[in-house]
């Protein structure tokens, strides 16, 4: 066969997805190296996606299909992989399995770790021997990324595969370059929608939750960040993607900043707790401030009279937080009408890039935004409102994230954090007891 077949191993792909002629795949079927099943079947009379799990009936559609001559089923939900038809299927290794080359010496950093991320750092090391699992919860800002570094070190000593999943396009982005940095004799495969990238077998792979849809029994470590961010939080098919893309024996290490009270009683035993950054200081703490009918004063273009004031007093950059885009475009004019210079963004905003970009080189000074910016974005010396804190969008996790924006840098570890309100939630003042006892807390 002239095609290098490797590139199948762990794969769960369509048809058209195969680098390979007919031929070829009559021959490696005729000699059981790799198997296909439906990519739409009916289990328990409901309509089942094989590659997502999807079986809810209003995201499965149907037209005529020009391969098939018949009106064929798809289905809607994992659409943006390709579309899946019932006439379909999916492909996926049968083979005898490779042993990968055992690989010393492979990390290139010299970093210190904290105490914190050492403790976080032997966890997952401990995990990966041992095939178990692991949930890692650790504040924002503590360093989550170094904490990894050994336990994939050690996976590659041992000729393991390591996958790393997220659920946010902006974070492979941001990560590949950093992990090509510290494993540089490491074949690495970054994935994600648009992305050039194409795995062909790399020891190391760096994807989004949804690109896991295509590995079936490929990973002995996987690793999943913002384990309680969406849509991965959300999305019951890509927790049955990450399930289905482990081999049978495993390690399955969680991150997050924010993990839902079920996910921590669920690891028990199993999680590892990191209240402090990797600079040591505390969390800042943050304060509330009830500021009345906002919407109706925002609505008149004026700013409520307390938020004016603490925009006034601050010099540092400010990112300013608002539940909806209809308020982020109303905010954005009282702010113009009261000569205070900003920039705007949402997720659809076309100049989103370009204004995050400004913001952190110093080239605006506010930064008006919905919960896009609720993650993945550090300012030094920032300071950070939010306006509507009472909104359902700002649930207990997304405003401890929001709060864990501020004092990231070690040299401005204190930090302005402010909810102002018409009336206080429960996810309030859960998000600032979470933060008090976090500070609490002894590594």
């Amino acid at each position: 066969m002239k095609n290098d077949i490797s590139y199948l191993m762990g794969k769960f792909l369509l048809r058209r997805e195969l680098p390979l002629n007919e031929e070829e795949i009559a021959e490696l079927l005729t000699n059981e190296c790799i198997s296909r099943v439906a990519a739409i079947q009916k289990i328990k009379k409901r309509l089942t996606c094989t590659r997502c799990h999807n079986q809810k009936a209003h995201l499965f559609s149907s037209h005529y299909c020009i391969t098939c001559r018949k009106h064929c089923e798809y289905c809607r939900h994992c659409l943006s992989l390709g579309k899946v038809k019932s006439c379909d299927f999916l492909y996926f290794w049968n083979g005898p399995t490779q042993q990968r080359v055992k690989q010393n010496h492979t990390l290139n950093w010299s970093g210190q770790l904290s105490r914190g991320q050492q403790v976080a750092s032997n966890a997952i090391v401990e995990t990966i021997k041992g095939f178990q699992k692991h949930l890692i919860w650790a504040v924002c800002g503590a360093g989550k990324t170094e904490m990894i570094f050994h336990g994939i070190e050690k996976a590659f000593e041992n000729g393991l595969r390591v996958l790393l999943a997220t659920p946010r396009t902006d974070v492979v982005k941001e990560l590949e370059p950093r992990f090509r940095q510290v494993f540089p004799s490491i074949e690495i495969a970054a994935l994600y929608g648009g992305s050039k990238d194409k795995d062909r077998n790399a020891s190391f792979v760096l994807a989004t939750t949804h690109q896991v849809l295509r590995y079936k029994e490929a990973f002995d470590v996987v690793i999943v960040d913002e384990v309680d961010a969406f849509p991965y939080n959300y999305d019951q098919s890509l927790k049955y993607a990450v399930e289905r893309a482990k081999k049978e024996r495993a390690a399955l290490i969680l991150l997050s900043a924010t993990p839902e009270r079920r996910l921590v009683n669920q690891y028990g035993n199993y999680l590892t707790k990191i209240p402090r950054r990797f600079h040591g200081h505390a969390l800042p703490v943050p304060t509330m401030n009830w500021v009345g009918d906002w919407k109706k004063q925002i609505r008149r273009q004026k700013l409520p009279k307390k938020l004016h004031e603490w925009l006034t007093i601050h010099e540092q950059p400010i990112l300013l937080f608002v539940p909806t885009i209809y308020y982020l475009e109303k905010v954005s004019n009282a702010l113009n009408r009261n000569d205070i210079k900003h920039q705007a963004v949402h997720a659809s905003s076309k100049n989103r890039h370009h204004a995050v970009d400004d913001f952190r080189k110093g080239l605006c000074s506010v930064l008006v935004t919905t919960t896009i910016l609720e993650r993945g974005i550090t300012i030094s010396n920032v300071a950070v409102a939010i306006l509507g804190a009472e909104n359902e969008v700002f649930n207990e996790a997304a405003l401890v994230q929001i709060s864990g924006r501020v004092g990231r840098d070690p040299q401005y570890p204190n930090g302005d954090i402010c909810y102002f309100h018409y009336g206080k939630t429960r996810a309030m003042v859960r998000s600032v007891k979470q933060i008090q006892e976090m500070n609490q807390e002894k590594i």
